[in-house]
């Protein structure tokens, strides 16, 4: 039985890649033979802000079929979406094909929440009042919902600890692990988390320095400076405000 990773490789076509585009030209790990491989069922992609994370994600989640905006393949804004320079040239090799999953994106996942009770009074049920809980609840009881299902699916996630406490973010993790437990879920993580990136068994890339390249979670600067200051929280102070006063 074929099991995660489903989406295998990234890359550019050649025909479809405008160099005088956005983001073209801004982002220096966007070569012309650049390929990225999917190997383990998790991926985690880290960077400084800037780097292009969400630029590269958002550009996955759309060639794979998804809103800009977030959501699933069935929430869709109702506009026009139209693909950026960098979702156009993508060239996505899969085996085999996945429809199911979701984009997450954290500013745009009140609408999703909204979609969701919608969705369910539509269909006749009690809507379950995603806006009731908070902005991490909701967030963990809608992937929750998803690991029942049985069914392949790719999620795509563009920094999913901004809805999240650091213990929320731990509760995140066994979700995660129980999707690499099942050889049914892909997924495509940009993130700041020092917690997430620890997750046993991923592929954690970054992008500093102008291009892809695998990485261990104690060797980025998340977590160099996390430590640093929990370390050292008064050094940390001290040095950050001593030419303010």
């Amino acid at each position: 039985m074929l099991t995660a990773p489903f989406l295998k490789r990234i890359t550019l076509d050649p025909s479809k890649t405008d160099r005088e585009a956005f983001p073209f030209g801004a982002l220096a790990y966007l070569t012309d033979d650049f390929e990225l491989n999917f190997e383990t069922a998790i991926t985690v992609i880290v960077g400084e802000n800037g780097s292009g994370k969400s630029t590269l994600i958002e550009a996955i989640a759309q060639a794979a079929g998804f809103s800009p905006q977030g959501g699933s393949q069935d929430h869709q804004t109702g506009a026009a979406e139209t693909a950026n320079a960098l979702t156009r040239a993508l060239r996505l090799s899969w085996l085999p094909k996945v429809s199911r999953g979701f984009f997450f994106r954290a500013e745009s996942f009140f609408n999703f929440q909204t979609y969701i009770d919608t969705a369910y009074v539509e269909s006749g049920f009690p809507a379950p009042g995603m806006h009731r809980r908070s902005h991490g609840e909701a967030f963990l009881q809608a992937f929750e919902d998803r690991l029942h299902a049985h069914q392949r699916a790719i999620y795509i996630l563009d920094e999913p600890e901004v809805a999240l406490s650091p213990q929320r973010q731990l509760a995140f993790l066994r979700i995660l692990r129980q999707w690499q437990v099942s050889g049914q879920v892909q997924a495509i993580i940009a993130t700041h988390s020092p917690i997430l990136m620890n997750l046993p068994e991923v592929t954690l890339l970054s992008l500093d320095g102008g291009a892809i390249r695998p990485i261990a979670p104690a060797e980025t600067e998340h977590v160099r400076i996390m430590r640093g200051f929990l370390a050292d929280p008064d050094g940390y102070m001290r040095d950050l405000f001593e030419d303010i006063g």
